[in-house]
């Protein structure tokens, strides 16, 4: 297999292999919200009808205290009380303060339902662009990275979008309600409780200013460590084959660091922002006393005001709170955004054609016209291929590592795109068909086993779900794991998972019998025997000959002695076919095939 496609060859190992993190670049916090904002678009009416309640919720609860106010006055300055008055006052005050509640929680089932919304949106979306995208963004991504997209990234945003949304305009709205009926009581008392507010808003401007930087590199440390831990752990028996646990350790170790480092700074940063706001609530709170004591001495004032007011003014500070503590939040949103937002725009894999052309009776004539690919521009791995095989031949692939074997699989599968030049497939150019189409035409087993959690029947049939059990006994027979399989708790049923005592060997006997099951037009088998003993060994290679006759196929072998009765070997060097021929043929050239084959057998 070649060096290029060994990093996704093993889709059950979600740790990339390269162990290079993807770094998000760096966006400005207000493109990055203008982004999350614009896909908030589909639910603007029912952030709408939430902001609606949220506003009319926080006009009732600003009546309250002048309310009570008026109460007091009552209380205070008649006498005898007027009780009726006091009931009066009292009875509006819980209907506002209720009518208050009423709102507030239909708006938290509006944003909770949004929430859930979003969430199952982007994460919709993240999955269906992560099928769309082609194998080269996993050739330089961490998968561990790309998981924290989905669900670290996804969360920070769905979190801020449920409890800072409604929190921030609530907030807005007390803040402006608050100040219009603190206007109405006394202009004086109001001056003096907001001149502390520019100070606290530029200490928040500077804050937040500063922090932004540390929740961007916060995020992206977070997605490294997942990257490391999901590299190191799918793969834990090889790391200690190797004795690398301190060296991954030291890497860890390196990582966690940085994390700790940025997470630190940003939420000591972050923290600072509800003392700062609340000091200036108190100054605040202490100056309108003051002055409030001396205007209600001159008569300027009532006691009913100053109560209403000192009430007032610590409800304005707790919005002013609430912002800063929005603001501090806002800067790992829009990191999360970011980085979410930048996978959903990546390069895609070209789009099917509009009017896609479809095989009706597959016979398996396959061709190689003039076909050039890099995975890098400027870098060819193959140059200028052209090759014809006819229906029902074996085609054997050899070659050292990295001669481009895998590469031509993975052109023809559409896996990768041609540079230029055409493969076709009984005539028709396979870039004029869907690429499910053209992939339902082969079975594969590959080097690398694949096997998800789940049942062995489930596994089985992954590419013909309707087999019938007939079918799926008569190819694990054929692949040699019927007899297994039956001594197996449940047989058919045990379930497969992390912990399953099964051997590689048998799990690629499953992907044998799978790929029987699926009883495709043509096979690709990628060193499809490395995994099991010379025993196994024969009775796979029997089976195969049965699976394939009739069948086009194309075999990747390293055991030359597999393939010693292909009916057409290609000997491929740096991306070019150098020799082509049977057996004997290539033998008799005592060329580069010669060379391989005596390397082998010769030793």
């Amino acid at each position: 297999m070649s060096e290029k496609q060994q990093s996704h060859a093993q889709p059950m190992r979600p740790g990339g292999p390269h162990g290079a993190m993807s770094i998000a670049k760096a966006k400005d916090f207000k493109k990055s919200m203008k982004l999350f904002i614009k896909y908030l678009s589909p639910f603007y009416v029912l952030i709408a009808v939430a902001m609606i309640l949220i506003i009319s919720a926080t006009v009732c609860s600003i009546f309250g205290p002048k309310l009570l106010g008026n109460m007091t006055d009552i209380v205070y300055y008649t006498s005898p009380i007027d009780m009726g008055q006091v009931a009066y006052y009292g009875i509006w005050m819980v209907c506002l303060y209720a009518v208050s509640f009423v709102f507030n929680y239909l708006q938290g089932l509006i944003m909770a339902k949004i929430t859930v919304k979003v969430g199952q949106k982007m994460r919709s979306q993240i999955a269906e662009k992560i099928n769309r995208l082609p194998l080269r963004y996993f050739d330089k991504n961490s998968y561990g990275d790309t998981l924290s997209r989905v669900t670290n990234d996804v969360d920070t945003i769905t979190q801020t979008l449920n409890q800072s949304l409604s929190s921030i305009i609530s907030a807005i709205c007390t803040v402006v309600g608050i100040f219009v009926m603190m206007l109405v009581l006394s202009w004086q008392l109001t001056l003096v409780a907001v001149v502390t507010v520019p100070i606290g808003t530029l200490l928040i401007i500077f804050i937040v200013k500063k922090s932004q930087k540390f929740y961007k590199k916060q995020q992206q440390a977070l997605g490294d460590i997942n990257g490391i831990v999901e590299e190191v752990y799918s793969n834990h028996n090889i790391v200690k084959s190797f004795n690398g646990l301190e060296k991954e350790n030291i890497k860890f170790g390196k990582k966690n660091k940085e994390l700790f480092n940025c997470g630190y700074k940003s939420q000591f940063l972050g923290g600072l922002m509800m003392p700062i706001m609340n000091f200036i609530g108190n100054l605040g709170f202490v100056g309108v006393s003051v002055v409030g004591a001396v205007l209600a001495i001159n008569g300027n004032i009532g006691i009913g005001v100053i109560l209403s007011f000192l009430i007032y003014v610590r409800q304005f500070n707790q919005p002013l709170s609430q912002i800063a503590s929005i603001a501090s939040v806002l800067p790992s949103t829009a990191a999360a955004s970011d980085r979410v937002f930048e996978f959903l725009v990546e390069e895609a894999l070209t789009a099917d054609p509009e009017n896609p052309k479809k095989i009706q009776n597959v016979k398996g004539n396959v061709d190689f016209v003039n076909v050039k690919f890099g995975y890098e521009k400027g870098k060819p791995i193959i140059k200028n291929l052209s090759i014809s095989v006819k229906a029902g031949q074996k085609v054997a692939i050899v070659g050292p590592t990295g001669a481009g074997k895998t590469t031509l699989v993975n052109l023809l599968e559409r896996f990768y795109e041609t540079t230029s030049g055409k493969i076709l497939i009984d005539g028709i150019p396979i870039k004029e068909m869907k690429k499910s189409d053209v992939r339902s035409l082969f079975g594969m087993v590959l080097q690398d086993t694949w096997l998800f959690e789940g049942t062995i029947r489930e596994n089985l049939t992954f590419g013909k779900s309707d087999a019938t059990q007939k079918e799926i006994d008569e190819a694990c027979k054929s692949a040699n794991i019927y007899h297994y399989i039956q001594t197996l708790p449940g047989g058919y049923d045990h379930m497969l998972n992390e912990n399953s005592n099964i051997s590689q060997g048998q799990k690629q006997l499953m992907t044998i019998a799978r790929a029987m099951i699926q009883n495709a037009p043509m096979l690709i088998l990628d060193e499809a025997t490395s995994s099991v003993d010379t025993r196994t060994e024969n009775l796979i290679q029997q089976a195969m000959e049965r699976l394939s006759k009739g069948r086009t196929s194309f075999v990747i072998a390293h055991r030359l002695s597999t393939i010693k009765d292909s009916d057409i070997i290609l000997v491929m060097e740096k991306g070019d076919i150098v020799e082509s021929g049977t057996h004997q043929e290539l033998l008799d050239k005592n060329g580069a095939y010669a060379k391989l084959y005596n390397s082998q057998f010769n030793e």
